[in-house]
């Protein structure tokens, strides 16, 4: 994987940039769409590819592992094969997910042990295996394993956590160095920082991290119970030490607010899944604000979903015409809502990088912060 830094915003810490994998090249800022079980919920591969432009989705390990498992995978020839996805894909490493299992998971120095929420049954995580599973997957992206801890974790253990995931990192790295990929072409492996809502935990972590000297960087532990405001800090000190020249991931993060306060601070990558989850429930995103398709207002409201948007079913379809398929419980509803959704995080991502290309970012972003809050 390659990164180029094309333009930075000369009144902010916005970068627009160029990751070139073997799957595909991803202009950054960049969103990345979560396709979970190796489906974007409710979406077409053909409307997340040609609807929504997206040039990289996400893969998530710990539910891959599960279901349909690594034998399939691998039968099929790696994720790509098996959903028809031929752009680049990232998978995180399973560890948000298994530490969210708090009542079924022993954490321990060899990994993490933990009850499947399918049927039960009994699995073991560790640094070496999850890289090995990335690896069945396919990712062109693969994450290392960490410890995502609470934002209201005290010092201690979030100091103590953070030493954990540095210790798997080192693990996880010598192996991923030590083994190749199954299905011929290249695959990268991003370190974590870690260290919670502490400013010198977060520095270690992104000293350590740095000192890796890999392709790119994530950031991770963010958007877990802390203050807005403290996740917007904990990103300016760890961006101050990551380097310039390699790709930065904010992990899970988050509304369009979130994702352009992100973009201002040096963030090139994002995913989250609020687009698709809100969107099955009725909230749509927009450049002038957010809709609860349910409300009554929108009842006998023929104009389209979003008159500025390009996307097919914005102009296809009436706001009131949502209404009534979300009303009447279709599921129609689900798949119009989540394309819109994620398809404004794409045009909002995009637009972002032609406004630092511009110049124009600052001004613009503070301008849309604003308008993307509101709730119509």
């Amino acid at each position: 994987m390659q990164f180029e830094l094309q333009h930075t915003d000369t009144h902010s810490n916005a970068r627009a940039g160029k990751i070139t994998t073997d799957h595909g090249i991803i202009e950054t800022p960049i969103f990345m769409p979560v396709g979970t079980v190796a489906a974007v919920k409710a979406v077409h591969m053909r409307e997340v590819k040609e609807d929504i432009q997206a040039q990289i989705i996400l893969g998530n390990t710990y539910h891959l592992y599960l279901r349909p498992g690594l034998e399939i995978l691998e039968q099929a020839g790696g994720l790509h094969k098996f959903n028809g996805w031929d752009r680049p894909i990232l998978t995180d490493s399973g560890g948000f997910q298994v530490f969210s299992l708090s009542g079924t998971r022993k954490l321990k120095e060899e990994g993490v042990t933990f009850r499947s929420h399918i049927d039960g049954s009994k699995h073991l995580f560790t640094p070496e295996n999850v890289v090995d599973t990335q690896r069945t997957i396919g990712a062109d992206i693969m994450m290392a394993f960490d410890e995502c801890t609470p934002g209201t974790a005290d010092y201690n253990y979030a100091k103590q956590s953070m030493e954990r995931t540095h210790r798997w990192l080192e693990r996880g790295l010598k192996h991923f160095d030590e083994t190749e990929g199954k299905y011929g072409y290249s695959q990268t492996f991003f370190p974590i920082v870690q260290g919670c809502v502490y400013p010198d935990l977060r520095r270690q972590s992104a000293e350590f991290v740095k000192a890796q000297n890999r392709e790119g960087y994530a950031i991770g532990g963010l958007a877990v119970g802390e203050p807005t405001e403290k996740m917007y800090e904990m990103i300016e000190v760890v961006n101050e030490i990551l380097p310039t020249d390699k790709p930065r991931y904010l992990m899970g993060v988050g509304t369009p607010a979130n994702i352009l306060e992100g973009i201002a601070r040096g963030v090139d990558m994002f995913d989250c899944v609020m687009p698709t989850r809100n969107g099955r429930n009725g909230m749509l995103f927009t450049r002038n604000g957010i809709m609860n398709m349910k409300n009554k207002k929108w009842a006998n409201d023929f104009s389209p979903i979003d008159p500025e948007s390009d996307c097919f079913v914005d102009q296809q379809y009436t706001k009131a015409y949502l209404r009534h398929l979300f009303v009447a419980d279709e599921l129609l509803a689900m798949q119009i809502a989540s394309v819109h959704n994620l398809a404004f995080y794409l045009w909002l991502v995009k637009e972002a990088r032609c406004q630092i290309i511009a110049g124009t970012f600052a001004t613009w972003k503070e301008v849309m912060v604003k308008r993307v809050s509101t709730r119509l």
